[in-house]
């Protein structure tokens, strides 16, 4: 269980709690706004900008990890927080302290007038709060995620970021976004700006030919990255690369501890640069050559990030949530937010790695794309125990298990429980030889990690 001290942390909940009712609108008048009250804090803070449907906490990871290790105070912003509202904003990552937070947004709050006509939403108010402390601690740089889309994100308020990413385009909150991955990519490629460079994942075609038409229109210096190559821990220590990872501290005020691969098994080679992959599964491929093309566009822009900072940093790299291995009384479990069919394929390949039955602990929003999380997920003869995610509006198991089972009718168990703990109970008791994974929604995963 993290500790929590639960006085001040309901003061975080209390300066929040307000403009939670006001929800997801997107739009930039209310965000320019704010921070005009607060003195413009974005403008004096030089930033990266990541968008993407998925892979976007991978490659903010991996870029504050080397950016702090080549000798910057690095600023980091990302969504949503797993445990608590602290991990969204960070500095060379550790997340700011709760009073800290707690001080920043009493500071974002009387900047709101008593009678503006439209309030901030509260992803606004937080943004606007990581912002101006980044600010007030004069960070070299801010590693900056998107939180929805990006064209009309709080987040898109800086005209000439030193790099904008775009790390993948899928189908995904196609409620707000667009139904088709053209209108998706569209919102994407709203955080392009004119002349600034543009990191580029690969993309489906029908995206890329959108981001391509906005790079030439805004005439943005372009990388489009391939995946990195992948070699095994033994070929990189026959060549020579390997640096001392035992002499790679952990940062201790990380809680709870991330079971990630301490050894980094594998290794990566991008642009002439080998380095270890402490992420698990092969989308880390893409997502660390995504961070390796931005550390080169930054060199060439005059920052001094040298190759020794990016192989220890990248070793470093931590990211919560993610394809990671943890235990629960005494079980092996891996969880992973996997909370759209794009994430649920990753993770599926990554399993299969495993060579073992699988028995998925699962529960999923409402609005998210049941059935072709279903579809990349299972595979005849698994187990699948599905759960409600608590304090948000997920799905109905029962309804879940009526597409799990159309989906995949071979099954080998499939049943419904009334909470997590049920869930993880009955998957235990039944597990065996088996994988034991909890997925479908990084809300589930974030109420695991903190009860």
């Amino acid at each position: 269980m993290r500790p929590y001290e639960f006085g001040i942390g309901m003061d975080i909940n209390s300066l929040l709690q307000p403009y939670q009712r006001f929800g997801v609108h997107l739009g930039l008048e209310r965000i320019q706004r704010l921070l005009a009250a607060l003195g413009n804090p974005h403008q004096r803070i030089p930033m990266i900008h990541v968008a993407g449907s998925n892979g976007k906490g991978s490659v903010c990871a991996y870029l504050s990890s080397v950016l702090s290790e080549a000798g910057y105070r690095v600023g980091r912003y990302t969504s949503p927080h797993l445990i608590d509202w602290t991990e969204r904003i960070c500095i060379n990552q550790y997340p700011i302290s709760t009073a800290e937070l707690v001080n920043v947004l009493e500071q974002v709050q009387a900047a709101v007038p008593p009678d503006s006509e439209e309030s901030p939403t509260q992803f606004e108010v937080i943004t606007a709060a990581a912002w101006l402390y980044f600010a007030q601690k004069q960070v070299d740089i801010a590693v900056i995620e998107v939180g929805l889309g990006g064209r009309l994100d709080a987040t898109n308020v800086c005209d000439q970021p030193l790099a904008t990413i775009i790390t993948s385009i899928s189908r995904e909150h196609w409620q707000v976004l667009g139904s088709t991955l053209s209108q998706i990519a569209t919102e994407k490629a709203g955080i392009l700006k004119a002349n600034c460079p543009a990191i580029i994942a690969p993309l489906p075609p029908e995206a890329k030919a959108v981001v391509q038409s906005r790079i030439e229109q805004l005439n943005c210096p372009v990388t489009w990255v391939e995946p990195a190559q992948k070699f095994n821990r033994q070929t990189v220590v026959r060549a020579g690369f390997e640096p001392r990872l035992s002499s790679i501290a952990t940062p201790k005020s990380l809680n709870p501890p991330l079971h990630q691969n301490a050894d980094a098994p594998l290794w990566a080679s991008y642009a002439g640069i080998t380095y270890p992959l402490p992420l698990l599964g092969e989308i880390q491929l893409t997502n660390s050559a995504v961070a390796i093309a931005t550390f080169q566009s930054l060199i060439r822009q005059g920052w001094q990030i040298p190759d020794s900072a990016i192989v220890s940093g990248m070793a470093k790299t931590q990211w919560l949530g993610r394809l990671q291995w943890t235990e629960w009384k005494n079980y092996r479990l891996l969880v992973d937010g996997a909370h759209n069919p794009a994430a649920a394929t990753a993770l599926r390949e990554y399993v299969d790695t495993l060579n073992t039955p699988v028995t998925w602990v699962m529960g999923i929003l409402s609005t998210k794309e049941h059935e072709g999380i279903f579809r990349a997920l299972l595979r005849g003869g698994d187990r699948v125990y599905l759960v409600p995610v608590p304090d948000h509006s997920s799905a109905e198991p029962e309804e879940l298990s009526a597409i799990a089972r159309s989906v995949c009718p071979t099954l080998a168990d499939c049943h419904t429980y009334p909470n997590l703990e049920a869930g993880l109970q009955a998957a235990t008791a039944t597990a065996a030889d088996s994988t034991i994974v909890l997925c479908g929604s990084l809300y589930l995963v974030g109420y695991f990690l903190g009860s």
